[in-house]
């Protein structure tokens, strides 16, 4: 036994202590020389931290700090920028047993402690010796030969345990060739961070112009604060793998046109769109950050009233004598260099404005568009008209054979406005299908969509009707 134990303690000196290797070595933010961050809008980033690092020659362990507390451990990766192949990693581990009060006591469990509490009469602190018995649902002590559920007092613990520490940390056991300090870079995905867009468009009187202006919202609770970094945010759709399952409204703080100019360069990245930052910035832990994306005035939009009817209209008889339907508002705008836009616009809400007479910016309505491609429209459904009213009505349904209809429709469209509307009777029709008769043009958008535009003019009301046969 005592030659076993004896054989034990050589290897570990013989491993530890033979030449080239030196005591744990840490570091920390005073070694940083450059961060920097992508950030993809799945709730992930790319973190690139590059340090410079004073290691000896020889196999070493190195405790790099201050990294993410969100980290992904199997993403990490550390190589020289001197030498790639000056620096290898012999083993890699990442330690997240944070110190905090409860797992503090957890660590003291079955050991001595003292409890300090203020002596009522004399004013003065007394402290007591007890073991602590457990930290499940509350603390449980054992003072001389008695058992204690709790205690009023402060509880003082002698030491912090070794295997406890204050951030978490990434540890390497590596292999260093440099006889000079490294330069290294350390890169790593980590989660809780993300970012989004937010648009705000205000509409001239007319309804025709607008101003727009595009921001960047980062919300960072990645548990790391990235100074003075490099930033570029990626927009497009990225697969993930996802792991197995075990059994803000926020407005933007400026108005369109008091946005400050464009802050970011857009470029084609893989199959999707990198927009980088021109200046760095720091992006805190548990922070809201905005940032000016793009800023265009006098874009021109489109105002459209949709009428929306919808494939199950057509496979059955309709009792009821009549329906009334929502007029939908819509703006449409086209992506495009000549419109004073251009740039591919990430996916976003954006919320829409109006001053009123006495010219006050007011809120008329916000939707969500996705990517969006340059020279690409986009649509935004604003609300439904107050003052245009849509009403349908099933005139007539026939089954002509196995899958073989026949359905006339009446769509009524009055207008209460003061001025003349422009309204889309947009109608899905399902299978093949033939139109009959029909009192006004239509256009075919799609193989299964026509659209009838209708003017009306004010306090009349139009009537639209058609016949379609269809198999389905």
């Amino acid at each position: 036994m005592k030659r076993l134990c004896f054989l034990t303690a050589l290897v570990f000196t013989l491993l530890f202590y033979q030449p080239g290797y030196s005591e744990p070595l840490s570091s920390t933010l005073k070694d940083q020389q450059n961060v920097s961050i992508t950030i993809y809008n799945v709730n992930v980033g790319l973190v690139k931290d590059t340090r410079h690092i004073d290691l000896n020659p020889g196999v070493l362990e190195l405790k790099f700090m201050d990294v993410a507390a969100k980290i992904d451990p199997t993403t990490v990766h550390i190589k020289s920028l001197i030498n790639e192949s000056s620096l290898s990693a012999l083993e890699q581990n990442y330690e997240y047993d944070l110190l905090s009060p409860q797992k503090l006591l957890e660590k003291f469990v079955g050991q001595k402690v003292q409890l300090a509490t203020i002596n009522p009469e004399t004013k003065r602190e007394e402290i007591v010796e007890a073991t602590l018995l457990s930290t499940q649902n509350g603390n449980i002590f054992q003072i001389g030969d008695k058992i204690s559920l709790g205690h009023p007092g402060r509880i003082l613990l002698s030491r912090i345990p070794e295997n406890l520490i204050p951030q978490p940390t990434l540890v390497w056991l590596l292999e260093n060739r440099l006889s000079k300090p490294q330069k290294v870079e350390v890169s790593y995905l980590t989660s809780g961070i993300n970012w989004k867009a937010d648009y705000v468009a205000i509409l001239n009187p007319a309804d025709t112009r607008m101003d727009f202006a595009g921001w960047v919202t980062l919300d960072n609770k990645s548990g790391a604060t990235y100074r003075n970094a490099l930033l570029k945010l990626v927009a497009g759709d990225i697969h993930r793998v996802q792991p197995e399952r075990k059994m803000d409204l926020m407005a933007p703080k400026m108005a369109a046109k008091e946005a400050a100019a464009p802050q970011f360069k857009e470029e084609s990245f893989f199959e999707y769109h990198l927009y980088t930052l021109d200046r760095r910035t720091t992006i805190k832990d548990n922070q809201t950050k905005q940032l000016a994306l793009l800023n265009a005035n006098d874009v021109p939009v489109k105002k459209l009233f949709i009428f929306s009817g919808a494939p199950s209209y057509f496979y059955y008889r309709i009792d009821q004598r009549s329906s009334k339907q929502k007029v939908g508002v819509f703006l449409e705008v086209e992506n495009s260099q000549k419109n004073k836009l251009g740039m591919p616009l990430p996916k976003g809400t954006i919320r829409v404005y109006k001053q009123d007479n006495e010219g006050s910016l007011q809120f008329v309505g916000e939707d969500q568009i996705d990517h969006t491609p340059k020279d690409e429209k986009f649509k935004l459904k604003i609300g439904d008209a107050f003052d245009i009213v849509g009403e349908r009505i099933q005139t007539d349904y026939k089954t002509l054979g196995t899958n073989l209809y026949e359905v006339a429709f009446e769509v009524g469209l009055r207008n209460h406005k003061k001025e003349e509307a422009r309204v889309l009777v947009e109608e899905s029709i399902p299978g093949d299908w033939e139109m009959l008769s029909n009192t006004h043009p239509f256009e075919k958008i799609r193989s299964n969509l026509i659209r009838f535009e209708v003017s009306v003019g004010k306090d009349k009301e139009v009537k639209v009707r058609y016949r379609v046969r269809f198999r389905y």
